[in-house]
């Protein structure tokens, strides 16, 4: 053998071009990647950024407080004819009108003042009293010395003559211009109401008071209006400060200037008594000012302490309504006046600063607070559309521009329970629409929110388990060759279209899960016990049967025990239903246990969205155990530990990071679903528990009502505000489930 020499050994040359421009392309790729990679991500981390930037954008604006500009200011149209005793606008804040103390309408331009017409009383008697219908109605009542009540409406006809806009403002009669007598004495207070079918006058004098109604009739044959008038004495209430007929004209009240208030029932005219006496203030505070919130359903008191206290009624257990006390506001010192928004809950009050403060009824939320006159104020008055505020002082009249898109918004009346009008107690609602227009919405987001965590819940408690279970048995003792056909099977399914599965859950599921009911209880013990019983049945076989079967193929001849058993328990529903739920478990359900069943379930949803989670916590659960290292399981195998010890002790917890991952993105899955959740719960949004009552999500929610809002109102911005919670819920959920994760790595990575 010749010896090897320096001589003999093949000279390598790594510099050669081809190896050079082989490196050179390498490293190119090296950094493309790099930089494709770093691209890639931050591209993804600055797009959830922008989304999550976006939906503040629309989010913040709900917080925000109001703002008034002021736009014009000058003397008191028709000086001459007195004060005002009521201030308010038409629909475009062009033409303003005012009441004078002489019973006079005067109509002015908002922009400077100019008289555009001015109208007189008819009456020619002294105006003793004055009361307004409701600010939407334009219905205004005129009391007399001579016991005569007279109903004016003002009303405003647009037109464009060459291109322009005219608006003409036109005072009507509706009940003649002669008056009403609605009493022999002079009328010093006067509230009514006005409806298709009745007309309801209160008032009252120096020592009497009495109650008119005028019941109207259509002649068939004529179609004109026929009255019938009724009056009736009333109790006398002594210091009289405000009287108002409620908006069914089935009560009166009364509030004396102390602040005690008296109910009269007017159900029956021929037997008037007194209903009930109730305390409006506190202390030795006097009543300034009672008049309804928008709906005619709410009592608004403000008095000399600075309060102004919302009442209405609320059935209690006899099923009586009882005039309640719900909420109050509070300004530092006394009150002067009070104006109600025309179409939304809110209220202004103005003190004996000049401090003008606006609130929402609702929410309690007070959007400013702002002196905007001085000591002088006395009168203030709201826009049809609240978007202008006008103020009367000793200067004359200020008009004043405001901007408050979103009183109705508040931390407590989207997280807190709020009292709305005829409900019995607080409550959480989310109802954004309605078919009248006194409907008040209500945004809680608590039901949304609650409807999202039951829903992921029931469907979790479904997939968890058979998914865990499914992936531990599949990765670690199904045979190769079974494994290799079982897992893209079941990876497939999450290829189904949620909403298939919505429509399969709602229209075909729900209905025979409702005539199934006993059944789909006794599958969750018949099932479970009729496997282990034939599991036991089968290790007692003799060797030779069972070796026909390979290792690891067992699942197979489990599927015709569970296809038995599914059909034994629906065949036999029938009969348990029969033997002890008399017939019907439903009624049973219902009657009995008191729990209420709608076909449209949290159970429906568990089973149908479970099914859509399954294949997502089962794929990734058993990568991650199918992924530990071999050395691991046949170290403990040879150490003597069984397979079952192994799995339990070596396999689960070294795969347990991934596990936990696979069960967080499984509830992302579904706190995120949408089809199923809209299809299959029947989507109220109501927050109970019980799992044969349904639900709505958050995620269905946008989905239903996004389309249907108008852009930029409160409701669209807090369908955004709903996407931006369920966002960071998300976000939460991720970041919690991140840091497990990483305490298990460190835990079981030195395995």
């Amino acid at each position: 053998m010749s010896k090897l020499t320096d001589r003999n050994i093949p000279e390598l040359d790594f510099n050669t071009p081809a190896l050079l421009r082989h490196r050179k392309v390498r490293a190119l790729k090296d950094r493309s990647a790099t930089v494709g990679i770093a691209i890639g991500g931050c591209s993804v981390i600055l797009a959830v950024l922008l989304i999550c930037f976006y939906l503040l954008y629309e989010v913040m604006p709900l917080f925000s407080g109001a703002e008034v500009d002021k736009r014009a200011a000058y003397d008191l149209p028709a000086k001459e004819q007195g004060a005002s005793l009521y201030l308010t606008t038409e629909e475009q804040t062009e033409v303003g009108m005012r009441v004078s103390e002489s019973g006079n309408i005067i109509f002015f331009s908002t922009a400077d003042g100019s008289v555009i017409e001015q109208v007189e009383n008819p009456i020619d008697a002294k105006v003793t009293a004055f009361a307004v219908e409701s600010d939407t109605s334009f219905l205004l009542g005129f009391g007399y010395e001579d016991g005569r009540v007279l109903l004016a409406k003002h009303k405003y006809i647009i037109s464009y003559p060459d291109g322009n806009r005219q608006i003409r403002p036109v005072v009507e009669y509706p009940y003649g211009t002669d008056g009403i007598s609605a009493g022999d004495f002079a009328i010093r207070k006067l509230a009514l109401r006005d409806s298709e079918d009745k007309l309801t006058i209160a008032s009252l004098g120096d020592s009497k008071s009495a109650i008119t109604k005028l019941d109207k009739e259509v002649n068939f044959i004529t179609e004109e209006v026929e009255l019938t008038e009724t009056t009736q004495a009333l109790p006398f209430v002594p210091n009289t400060a405000e009287m108002l007929v409620s908006g069914d004209q089935r009560y009166l009240y009364v509030a004396s200037v102390q602040g005690s208030l008296t109910e009269f029932d007017l159900r029956d005219y021929d037997d008037i008594n007194l209903k009930a006496q109730f305390e409006l203030t506190k202390g030795d505070a006097q009543v300034v000012s009672m008049t309804y919130l928008l709906g005619q359903s709410s009592i608004m008191v403000a008095d000399t302490s600075g309060r102004v206290s919302q009442w209405f009624n609320v059935r209690n257990a006899d099923n009586e309504e009882i005039l309640t006390f719900i909420r109050d506001v509070k300004q530092p010192v006394s009150i002067e006046n009070i104006a109600m928004e025309h179409r939304r809950k809110g209220f202004a009050t103005l003190d004996d600063r000049g401090v003008i403060a606006i609130y929402n009824a609702t929410s309690e939320r007070q959007v400013i607070n702002e002196r905007l006159s001085d000591e002088t104020a006395h009168l203030i008055a709201f826009s049809p559309r609240a978007n202008a505020l006008l103020i009367e002082d000793s200067s004359g009249i200020q008009v004043y521009h405001v901007d408050n898109e979103h009183p109705e918004v508040s931390w407590s009346s989207l997280w807190n329970q709020v009292w709305y009008e005829g409900y019995q107690e607080p409550t959480y609602t989310w109802q954004s629409s309605a078919a009248n227009n006194d409907f008040e919405p209500k945004y809680s987001l608590m039901p949304l929110a609650f409807g999202t965590l039951k829903a992921a819940f029931y469907a979790m408690l479904m997939a968890v388990p058979l998914a865990i279970c499914g992936a531990i048995y599949t990765a670690y003792f199904m045979a190769p060759k079974l494994r290799r056909k079982v897992k893209p099977v079941i990876e497939l399914m999450e290829a189904l279209p949620t909403v298939i599965l919505g429509f399969l859950a709602g229209l075909f599921f729900a209905p025979f899960l409702e005539e199934n009911l006993a059944a789909a209880f006794s599958i969750l013990i018949i099932l479970p016990v009729g496997i282990l019983a034939f599991a036991y049945i089968w290790s007692r076989l003799p060797a030779q049967i069972r070796w026909l079967l390979p290792e690891g193929w067992q699942p197979l001849i489990l599927i015709p025990v569970v296809v038995l058993l599914g059909w034994f328990c629906v065949a036999m529903s029938p009969v348990i239903e029969l033997n002890f739920f008399d017939g019907n478990i439903r009624s049973w359900v219902t009657n009995d246990l008191g729990i209420t069943f709608d076909q449209r379930n949290a159970l429906v949803v568990g089973f149908a969205m479970g099914f859509a989670v399954i294949p997502t916590i089962f794929s990734i659960t058993e990568d991650a155990i199918f992924s530990v290292p071999k050395a691991l399981t046949q170290g403990s195998l040879a150490l003597g530990a069984t397979y079952w010890q192994t799995m339990v002790r070596v396999v689960l917890p070294t795969a347990s990071p991934g596990i936990f991952s696979a069960v967080m993105i499984g509830m992302g899955r579904a706190v995120g679903e949408t089809m199923i959740v809209l299809m299959a719960t029947g989507n109220t949004p109501i927050m109970d528990f019980n799992i044969f009552e349904g639900m709505r999500t958050l995620a269905a929610n946008l989905a239903v009502e996004v389309p249907e809002s108008e852009v930029d109102s409160s409701h669209y911005r807090i369908l955004f505000l709903a996407a931006f919670v369920l966002f960071i819920f998300t976000f939460v959920v991720n970041t919690i489930a991140e840091t497990v994760r990483q305490h298990l790595r460190k835990k079981y990575g030195s395995l």
